[in-house]
Order: C-alpha cells, then sequence, then structure tokens
C-alpha cells in the first residue's frame, strides 16, 4: 500500500527555490509565492487542475443571466419534497433511519472519494472492483456523471473565482451554493471546459459505461433502491421509504456538496495562502466528509487528504486508507509536513500559529 510524499528533497515533486509572481485579473491584483506545481502535476499525468494565471476575464458587460426553469422548478419541488420529509421523521421506523444515513454515506463517498479525490485530481489510484463501488455510489449521489463532474471541478481549479469558474463564489453565496445550476453557464466556462484534455477520462470505461447507462442508473440507484429496500424489508410505509432515503438523503447531500463551494470559500481562515479565496471550514468538513479544509485543498489540490490532519473530520481519507489496507487502492500522493509548513510562512493568514 503505497504513499507517496511530496518534500523539498524530491527532485521529481518539488524545486527547492519558490518564485513569486503577481498575477492581474481585471484591476485585481494578487502577489502569491509558488512552487512549482507542474512539477507535482506530472508525477500525476494532468495539470488541469492547477491554477491558470495566463487566463483573462473579458473586458466589457457580462452576458446577460439566463435562467434555466425547468432545473429551477425541479429544485423548488426538491426542497419542498425535503421540508415534508422532515416532518415525516417521526413516524419512521428506526431501520429506516439508519438506511437513509447509509445511503447518504455511500452516495457521499462516490463524491468525494470517487468523482472528486479520485477521478478529478488523480490523487490516488483504485483497482477495478473500488472504481466499480464508487461509480455505483457516485450514481446515488445524482450530480451528475462522473465525466461531467470532474470536468466542471477541473474548470473550477484551473480557473478559480473567475468567469470561467462554474460556481464562481465571488458572484454571491447563493450563485456558488444552487443559483450556478439555476441558470446557463457563463460562455468562459464553456469555451475553457472544451479545451481541457479528458483523454484519461475517456479511457477509463467505468466512468465512460456510467455516462452511457446515467440516467437509469440514476433512476435505479438515487430514487428506486433508497425506496424499495424500506418497504419491502422491514415493511416500512412506501410514502415514508420515498421521501425519507431517497428525498430527503439526496436534498442533504446536494446541499453537502454546495457547501463546499460556497460557505468553504467565503468563510473560515486561511492559513494556507490567503491570497486565495477558499477556507478551513470544520463544519463543512463534517458534513461532507472532509471537503472543507478547502484552503489546504486549492493550495495543494494533488493531496489525496485535501487535509494535513488525516482522519480529523475526514471519513473519506479513512475510507481511502481502508481501501488502501484492503489492496483496492494505492499510490496515495501526500504534502510533507516541511513543505506545508514552509507554505504556511510564506503565504497563509498566519492562523495556524493559534492551532
Amino acid at each position: 500500500c503505497l504513499s507517496k510524499e511530496f518534500s523539498s528533497a524530491s527532485s521529481t515533486t518539488i524545486v527547492g527555490t519558490v518564485t513569486s509572481r503577481v498575477t492581474r485579473n481585471g484591476d485585481a491584483v494578487m502577489k502569491k509565492d509558488l512552487i512549482n506545481h507542474e512539477d507535482l502535476a506530472g508525477d500525476r499525468g494532468m495539470v488541469d487542475d492547477i491554477f491558470d494565471e495566463t487566463y483573462r476575464e473579458k473586458e466589457g458587460p457580462k452576458p446577460p443571466m439566463r435562467y434555466v426553469w425547468r432545473n429551477i422548478i425541479l429544485m423548488s419541488l426538491l426542497h419542498l419534497g425535503a421540508i415534508f420529509a422532515l416532518m415525516l421523521i417521526p413516524s419512521a421506523k428506526i431501520q429506516t433511519l439508519a438506511w437513509a444515513v447509509l445511503c447518504f454515506l455511500v452516495s457521499a463517498l462516490g463524491i468525494t472519494a470517487g468523482s472528486h479525490r479520485l477521478w478529478s485530481h488523480r490523487s490516488y489510484k483504485a483497482t477495478l472492483p473500488l472504481r466499480i463501488f464508487l461509480t455505483i455510489a457516485n450514481s446515488m449521489a445524482f450530480q451528475n456523471d462522473i465525466y461531467e463532474w470532474v470536468r466542471d471541478h477541473r474548470v473550477h481549479h484551473k480557473f478559480s473565482e473567475t468567469d470561467a469558474d462554474p460556481h464562481n463564489a465571488m458572484r454571491g453565496f447563493f450563485f456558488s451554493h444552487i443559483g450556478w445550476l439555476l441558470v446557463r453557464k457563463h460562455p468562459d466556462v464553456i469555451e475553457k471546459g472544451q479545451k481541457l484534455d479528458l483523454s484519461d477520462m475517456k479511457a477509463d470505461k467505468v466512468v465512460m459505461f456510467q455516462r452511457r447507462y446515467y440516467k437509469p442508473s440514476v433512476v435505479l440507484l438515487c430514487f428506486t433502491l433508497p425506496t424499495v429496500v424500506p418497504w419491502y424489508f422491514w415493511d416500512e410505509s412506501i410514502i415514508i421509504s420515498f421521501f425519507i432515503p431517497a428525498i430527503l438523503r439526496y436534498t442533504i447531500g446536494l446541499n453537502a456538496t454546495w457547501l463546499v463551494n460556497s460557505a468553504a470559500h467565503m468563510f473560515g481562515n486561511r492559513p494556507y495562502d490567503q491570497h486565495i479565496n477558499p477556507r478551513e471550514n470544520p463544519l463543512v468538513s463534517l458534513g461532507a466528509l472532509g471537503e472543507g479544509f478547502h484552503n489546504y485543498h486549492h493550495t495543494f489540490p494533488y493531496d489525496y487528504s485535501t487535509s494535513e490532519f488525516g482522519w480529523r473530520f475526514n471519513l473519506t481519507t479513512a475510507f481511502i486508507d481502508l481501501m488502501c489496507l484492503l489492496g483496492l487502492a494505492s499510490d496515495r500522493k501526500k504534502v510533507s509536513k516541511e513543505v506545508i509548513l514552509a507554505r504556511k510562512m510564506r503565504t497563509g493568514d498566519g492562523s495556524h500559529k493559534s492551532g
């Protein structure tokens, strides 16, 4: 079970010198101390999740906002259904509530350990059985197929907080949380997404199989299976079986993921890089199985743990470690403590001194 650590002593992962650059985007000026991300990313065979300093937002007025009324209506109905489901909780059997929690955890891992850490960032390697499991879990989560999720997430990292970022937090909390799904994408998001190298996704037969059969897989795994199990095995009412393990669980899963895009880009400290927007948010980490250590993650996107603290508020890291122990995962990428400390001293906001 291999774990590859990035340190300043490794000639294949980091250079000893640190360069200081000035990034200009419109009127904004950010001075950033950068390690050689290209060398680090090269170890994974990709650079498309590393921030692109050459990008410039187009001058002139922004394109008009175009509403996607189908999504607005469906998301409204979904959240109304979730509110109704909350009122059904006192009437639900304890087995049904436990099943809903299990479905939440499995579906969340399909996003965190699957489409995020494995496929988007290639921060570890997974065997075929694990990739199949994570694909099934991903369809249960119903947050777009893996291929599309990876494309949008790599664009988010490469053009973070710009017009080319799908859920640009500079457009406000509501937009970065859910609003980005209710309007047409900014043209720059589409343009930059089309230019990404997604050959690794196209070469993964599991990913492309899911993409081909995504809609039926969602009907089966996100809604049918969570509903049928309580109804069939312990005679739960069909209404409760549908609204709690399916609708409520799905809605909570969506919002937990969205909080990484919104709250974790707005609320919290920035001990690793004070010049970028993402923050450390323990509450988001708790709800999103470890994805709220966001200042760290955007500073070191290639770290499989998305945090320097191991299993703390990070169930996804514990899961990946368990899979590695079982021989189903390997080659976990981890940033060394000396590199982390050096980065804190160079670009952090000083909050690490207080723990």
